[in-house]
C-alpha cells in the first residue's frame, strides 16, 4: 500500500468482506483509501461460521438457489437483487479461489436450513469469515492504489448536496464518492452474535446528511446461540442441524416438526419463533450434535465456545437460544450500491438493496458481502434512488443520547423474536429520554427507528414478529423507507421502483 493523494477516487469506510471487495474493485478505476480499524479486531466477517451459499455443484444452478432465497425472503425479496446475487455468486467463489482462497474437502458444498440443495461452501470449519477476511486483507495489502487508514469516521463531508469525503478523528479526507461498509447493527441488543462495535454507525452517517434507509423492523435472530448464563451468546453455526443435530426441549423431545415439515432445517425466522415459545413452554431448549461424527474436529469454533462453558458438543446437548444475528434493513441503495444521495455509496450488511427480503436465507451474507461490495466497487457515477415520503416521521429526528447499555437494554426486552405495541411503544419512550452525556447517538437512533418501523408495520412477516398481529397481511407486501422528512413505502420488487 502506499501513501493517499490529497484527494482520491474512493473512500471505503469498513474493511470486513464488503469494504474490502469494494475496495480491491475499486483499486481498478482509480486510488482507494480505506478507513478502518483492525478487521481482526472486531468484523462480523471474521465471526461468520455458516459458510458462502453458491450454486456450484452438479444438479444445483443459480435458479434454484433464487427461488430458496425469494422462499425465505417472506415476500419481499426483490427478484433482480436476487438474480445478480444468485447469477454472479459462481463468479464470486472463483475469483475468492484466485485470490488464494481454500475451501474445506476441495470445495464441495453442505446443506443448511432453507437450502434445497448441499450449495453452502466452507472453510476451516466452522471459521468460514475468518478465512475469507485472511485471503482478502492479503490482497488489498498487496494493492498499491490502496492505502489504509486505520481510523473512525465521524462524519461525511457534504458539497451542494453530494458527498465528498469523510471527517475523521483527526484530519478530513477528500474524494469522488464514499462506500460505506460499515456492518449492521446488532450490536444495539444486548444478546447479540455479532461484534460489539457493530451498532449501526453507518446508518447514522448516512442519516445524517439525508440518505433514505429501509426495512429496519426486520432483524434476523439467529436460532442457535449458547444460553449459558455469564456467557456470551456464541453462535453454534447452522451448519450442525445441516448435518444432523437436532433441537430438543426441556424434556428431551424433538419438537420442531410442531412448525415447520422442514424441521429442524426451516428458514431462521422459523426456528428461532419455535425455540423461544417452546423455551417458554418447557424452560430450556437444546441443541443435540452428538450423533455428528468427529464434531468437535469439524467444527471446532463451536467447540471451543461450548469448552469455555464447561460443555463438551460431542457428549452434551448444548443449551440454546435465539440472539440478534443479521440486520436485514440499512441504507436504502440501488444494485450498484448507490444510495439517494449523490456520491453515497453502500454495501454489505450496513445496506439494503431488497435481496434477503423481510428474512436472510442461511450462508447469502458472505455472498452479497461479495457481489454488491464488487459492484460497489465499479459502480459508475450516475443518479441513485429517489424517494418521495408521503407520512411525517412521527418524533424527533434525533432520539435522546441514551448510553449504549440502556439501548441494548430495551432493545433485549422490546425489540426482539416477539415483539407488540406495549413493547415497541415502551422503547420508543426510553430511548428518547436523554442520557448522560457520555451516551451515544447512532445505537439509540438505530433502535429508535426500529421501534417505530416495527410499530408501524401491523403484521407478522420474515425477522418481524407482532404477537398483537400474528398473521401476514397482503397489503404489507411492501418495504418501508424512511427519511428525516418522514416515511414512505414502496413495492417488493423495489429495484424497479427506484428506477429513474
Amino acid at each position: 500500500m502506499t501513501a493517499p493523494p490529497s484527494r482520491v477516487q474512493t473512500v471505503v469506510v469498513g474493511a470486513g468482506a464488503a469494504g474490502l471487495w469494494a475496495a480491491l474493485h475499486a483499486a481498478s478505476i482509480g486510488p482507494v483509501t480505506l478507513v478502518a480499524p483492525d478487521p481482526a479486531a472486531g468484523s462480523s466477517t471474521a465471526l461468520a461460521q455458516g459458510g458462502i451459499a453458491a450454486a456450484v455443484a452438479e444438479g444445483d444452478a443459480p435458479s434454484a438457489h433464487a427461488e430458496d432465497t425469494m422462499a425465505a425472503g417472506a415476500g419481499l425479496c426483490d427478484p433482480r437483487a436476487v438474480d445478480a446475487l444468485t447469477t454472479e455468486a459462481p463468479l464470486a467463489i472463483e475469483e475468492l479461489r484466485r485470490r488464494g482462497m481454500v475451501f474445506d474437502e476441495g470445495g464441495a458444498p453442505t446443506l443448511e436450513g432453507g437450502h434445497r440443495a448441499r450449495r453452502v461452501l466452507h472453510a476451516g470449519g466452522d471459521a468460514t469469515g475468518r478465512a475469507i477476511l485472511r485471503a482478502l486483507v492479503a490482497s488489498a495489502r498487496e494493492e498499491r492504489r490502496i492505502h489504509w487508514r486505520p481510523e473512525r469516521a465521524v462524519a461525511l463531508l457534504v458539497d451542494r448536496g453530494r458527498v465528498r469525503g469523510v471527517r475523521l478523528e483527526r484530519s478530513e479526507l477528500e474524494s469522488w464518492r464514499v462506500i460505506l461498509a460499515t456492518g449492521g447493527a446488532t450490536g444495539i441488543f444486548g444478546r447479540r452474535t455479532g461484534p460489539d462495535r457493530a451498532t449501526g454507525e453507518g446508518m447514522a452517517l448516512a442519516w445524517d446528511v439525508g440518505a433514505a434507509l429501509a426495512d429496519l423492523e426486520f432483524v434476523q435472530f439467529h436460532p442457535t446461540a449458547l444460553d449459558v448464563s455469564g456467557q456470551p451468546a456464541r453462535l453454534l453455526t447452522e451448519a450442525l442441524r445441516g448435518e444432523g443435530a437436532v433441537l430438543l426441549d426441556a424434556g428431551g423431545e424433538r419438537f420442531m416438526a410442531r412448525f415447520d415439515p422442514r424441521g429442524e432445517l426451516a428458514p431462521r425466522d422459523v426456528v428461532a419463533r419455535a425455540i423461544a415459545l417452546v423455551r417458554d413452554e418447557t424452560g430450556k431448549v437444546y441443541l443435540d450434535a452428538i450423533s455428528i461424527p468427529n464434531v468437535a474436529a469439524r467444527f471446532p469454533t463451536v467447540a471451543a465456545s461450548c469448552a469455555a462453558a464447561g460443555l463438551d458438543l460431542a457428549h452434551d446437548p448444548i443449551p440454546v437460544a435465539p440472539a440478534a444475528h443479521y440486520f436485514t434493513g440499512g441504507i436504502l441503495t440501488d444494485l450498484e450500491g448507490r444510495s439517494t444521495v449523490p456520491g453515497l455509496l453502500a454495501c454489505g450488511e450496513v445496506a439494503c438493496i431488497g435481496v434477503h427480503g423481510a428474512n436472510r436465507l442461511a450462508s447469502n451474507s458472505l455472498l452479497e458481502a461479495l457481489v454488491f461490495g464488487r459492484r460497489a466497487g465499479l459502480a459508475p457515477d450516475g443518479r441513485g434512488p429517489s424517494v418521495t415520503p408521503t407520512e411525517p416521521l412521527g418524533g424527533p429526528p434525533r432520539p435522546g443520547r441514551a448510553p449504549l447499555e440502556r439501548v441494548r437494554g430495551a432493545a433485549d426486552r422490546y425489540l426482539g423474536v416477539r415483539r407488540s405495541a406495549e413493547g415497541l411503544d415502551a422503547a420508543r419512550s426510553v430511548l428518547i429520554v436523554g442520557g448522560p452525556a457520555d451516551g451515544t447517538n447512532a445505537p439509540a437512533l438505530v433502535a429508535w427507528l426500529l421501534a417505530a418501523a416495527a410499530r408501524r408495520r401491523e403484521e407478522s412477516r420474515g425477522g418481524h414478529f407482532r404477537v398483537d398481529f400474528p398473521r401476514t397481511v397482503d397489503a404489507w407486501a411492501v418495504h418501508q423507507v424512511v427519511t428525516r422528512e418522514g416515511w414512505g413505502k414502496l413495492p417488493a420488487a423495489m429495484q424497479a421502483a427506484l428506477e429513474p
